[in-house]
């Protein structure tokens, strides 16, 4: 439970700090694709069958949520250096 608080309160700040953030779209909707599958996997979490199952899959959504901020921080990153949507996707690519 306390690991749930904790988690809710880091997504929180996170928000809050990502609203001041403006992406490109593209940045965007890769940040969001990325926060969706995060979401599905804590639903799975919710009904793991042991607390330690559901620790790993909350672990793994954070892991996902990551990447996906990597992944809109390259694309964002390429787009102010002037780079192609085809660029912005090479960076997208690479970021993990």
């Amino acid at each position: 439970m306390k690991n749930r608080i904790l988690t809710s309160v880091a997504i929180a700040g996170l928000i809050a700090l990502g609203a001041c953030n403006k992406q490109t779209p593209a940045a965007e909707n890769v940040a969001d694709n990325y926060e969706n599958v995060a979401d599905n996997i804590e639903d799975v979490a919710d009904n793991a069958a042991t607390d330690n199952a559901q620790d790993a899959l909350e672990n793994k959504a954070d892991a996902v949520r990551a990447v996906g901020e990597n992944k809109a921080d390259a694309i964002d990153a390429t787009a102010a250096q002037g780079g192609t949507i085809a660029e912005q996707n090479a960076a997208a690519a690479k970021a993990k």
